[in-house]
């Protein structure tokens, strides 16, 4: 409402967060006895709301529903609605606070209680989306229930009550108020169904899941990360941590020039189909990240350093784009680049490097390169760690350090060998999302191991993809056949390019990549959204017309766009506080839930989006001037631990903030707190208080 709109009855309060609150059209009554008065008289019950100026999920609410005519019209004819500042009358707060920890066992802002006329509790809630959302009920239907219950169902009100006030007397614990779960919603058990399902299939000898060829599918194993990360089940993570090991010493990777082949042939990761992908690459760099995060296994961050140096010595465009992929052949033979007779090894390297090469990386005279078709040996080796270093240099009698030192100068020997054989052929295309998910890897990797250039690179790509893959009325391209002209987007290629922006924004706090993913997003609703049964069609509205437009769910090589736009949706909307892209999230899920029920785990990627919404999640502002030594060391420890759901926002001096005030406007009240740096953390729609100190701020976030 404008300022020249009827006001509620907040007028008069000096609460600055009250006066935010005085252009509602829910007709807001303070603290007093006038409200009470008006509620006893009109026989309807409390709606008390209780907030603070600098709580995000408290304007997120406020924007989604206390703003919304629809909304107020609801609440105005079914309750007397009381608002309270927190810090003003922290009495009232901790009260009611404790309440809704007896009744649903969370604690936060904004925090919603309905109660009795003489203030008598019997629903609690924190942050209420206004439509209802997975499995918590919205204001549209949170109203017509408690209206329904209030006119006919007094006496299940009444021994929530008396629940309640035994339970405060008793100092025990109510777990559920009045029954407010909606049915019919996936919720995190779909999680734990696919994890069983990948569970049933695992590799308990090699890692991986099913039988041969075996693929990466790293989207298994960004969710059983996340499994791990909500329940601390452990067979989630060594599931994840036994592939990742053995894929990275088998023969699927490349031990020499770095960099993972496309697939398995075998079960034990060592014949591979020795074509690379620029996707594999990206995918399982994110996976490596991760795994990076959890356990600070050197093995895992060495790994996603050497892809990075694959991609971009071999994969990179001159322009900063990647290409799309390396062939298997060359001359005519597959993997001849990649294979090697003991005789060469033995050629290039001295004596002593080949033979602890030879045993590290099972190099056998008779070669352990058998021919796919008739299985008959080659003479030829691909290499693969069969021994650990550390192994053989006790058996020889040798430092690690020293074992190490001749592996290295072993593989850079024949690295610069191999430079001289004819290579395979490489795919030149420059396609959007294959780049998109390239640079939202390299983002994410260069944040976590601490490497800037990686962010760089990431940043040069995301440059050319938005300024040469977009034709002349600004939408994304596939790919190019000339300036500014070539084939039309497609769903994946809005739905990765987002998510490049995401992580290059949270990698670089810059706000024009958080920006323009924002306007990609609202290109990709304007030309993909199903507006009748939800999902994103794979072609546009104005595309060729085809027999019919596909919506592609199922995960494959790569996650699905559908998917992927669901992660996105659900980060942005945290980032920007949009309710309403949070809420087509939700339709999205609903429209494709039953297809996910069929096999739970063939959707690894949408149950990642959906842990995201439903499993404990993040959202931090930081105040304070970029360069700041606090600020940076809370940068850093946020992103050395491994909380994948999560947002980070800076809001840095004031005129750097603008951009980010325009593109999330609750960030405004967010600021450093007594000249200092300041973290603003909330905790599943739940704001804590802010704080100066590093150590609160991890508390927050580590919280169980």
């Amino acid at each position: 409402m404008s300022e020249g709109q009827k006001k509620n009855h907040l007028e008069s309060e000096p609460s600055p967060y009250l006066q935010q609150h005085v252009h509602n059209p829910v007709n807001w009554y303070p603290w007093e006895d006038e409200a009470f008065q008006k509620a006893r008289e009109e026989n309807r019950p409390i709606f008390l709301s209780i907030g603070y100026s600098t709580c995000h999920w408290c304007h997120v609410m406020a924007h989604e529903s206390f703003e919304d005519e629809e909304v107020a019209k609801l609440m105005n004819e079914t309750f007397v609605s009381i608002k309270v500042d927190r810090e003003e009358r922290p009495d009232i707060d901790g009260v009611y606070m404790q309440v809704a920890q007896m009744m649903t066992r969370r604690a936060g802002w904004p925090l919603t209680i309905i109660m009795t006329p003489d203030k008598e509790p019997f629903f609690a809630a924190t942050y209420i989306p206004k439509e209802t959302r997975f499995n918590t009920m919205g204001m549209m239907d949170l109203c017509r229930r408690i209206k329904e219950l209030w006119e006919s169902d007094q006496a299940n009100i009444r021994q929530v009550i008396e629940r309640v006030k035994g339970a405060l007397s008793n100092d025990e614990v109510v777990y559920h108020g009045v029954d407010m779960s909606t049915k019919d919603q996936l919720d995190l058990g779909a999680v734990d169904s696919a994890v069983k399902q990948l569970e049933g299939r695992f590799d308990e000898k090699k890692g991986g899941f099913g039988t041969p060829p075996k693929f990466p599918s790293p989207q298994n194993l960004l969710l059983l990360m996340r499994h791990w990360k909500r329940t601390k089940e452990e067979r989630s993570l060594e599931m994840v941590l036994k592939t990742l090991v053995e894929m990275r010493r088998g023969g699927v990777y490349d031990q020499v020039g770095y960099g993972f082949h496309r697939y398995s042939t075998d079960d034990e990761w060592l014949l591979p189909h020795f074509e690379k992908m620029l996707y594999d690459q990206a995918g399982l760099m994110m996976a490596y990240t991760e795994a990076f995060q959890i356990t600070q296994n050197g093995l895992f961050s060495d790994t996603v350093q050497e892809i990075a140096e694959y991609v971009l010595r071999d994969m990179t465009a001159p322009e900063g784009a990647f290409y799309s992929a390396e062939n298997a052949d060359s001359e005519g033979v597959e993997g001849k680049f990649y294979v090697w007779s003991q005789k060469q090894i033995q050629d290039i390297l001295s004596q002593r490097e080949a033979a602890i090469f030879g045993k590290v990386y099972g190099i056998e005279r008779n070669g352990n390169f058998r021919d796919e078709a008739t299985g008959e040996e080659t003479g030829l080796n691909i290499p693969h760690m069969r021994f650990d270093s550390e192994d053989v240099a006790k058996e020889m009698s040798m430092e690690p350090s020293q074992v190490q030192q001749i592996l290295d100068s072993a593989r850079e020997k024949l690295f610069h060998a191999r430079e001289h054989r004819v290579r395979p052929s490489r795919d030149d295309k420059i396609l959007a999302d294959w780049n998109g998910y390239m640079i939202a890897a390299l983002a994410k990797a260069g944040t976590v191991i601490n490497d800037s250039a990686l962010v760089e690179k990431a940043e040069k790509a995301i440059e050319y993809v938005l300024s040469e893959l977009k034709d002349k009325s600004n939408h994304l391209l596939h790919s190019l056949k000339r300036k500014n002209e070539g084939i039309p987007g497609f769903l994946d290629d809005y739905a990765f390019v987002i998510w490049g922006l995401i992580e290059l924004y949270e990698a670089t706090f810059k706000s024009d990549y958080l920006s323009e993913a924002k306007v990609l997003m609202d290109t990709l609703f304007e030309k993909f959204w199903d507006s009748e049964k939800g999902g994103f069609f794979f072609t546009a509205h104005d595309s060729e017309e085809l027999l019919t437009r596909r919506k592609d769910i199922y995960d494959g090589a790569m996650p699905s766009g559908n998917s992927t736009a669901l992660y996105n949706m659900i980060r942005l909307a945290r980032l920007l506080g949009d309710p309403d892209l949070e809420q087509k999230a939700a339709d999205m899920v609903g429209a494709f839930s039953s297809e996910i029920a069929r096999m739970y785990s063939a959707h690894s990627m949408m149950l990642v989006g959906l842990d995201f919404a439903l499993g404990k999640s993040y959202e931090v502002v930081l105040a304070g001037k970029k360069g700041d030594e606090l600020l940076e060391d809370m940068v850093k420890e946020i992103r050395r631990r491994y909380i994948p759901n999560k947002v980070v926002l800076l809001r840095a001096s004031e005129e750097q903030s603008k951009e980010i005030t325009r593109l999330a406007p609750y960030t405004e009240f967010h600021n450093p707190v007594r000249g200092k740096a300041t973290a603003h953390v909330c905790v599943d729609h739940n704001c804590r208080l802010p704080t100066n100190e590093l150590s609160q701020m991890l508390e927050f976030l580590d919280e169980k």
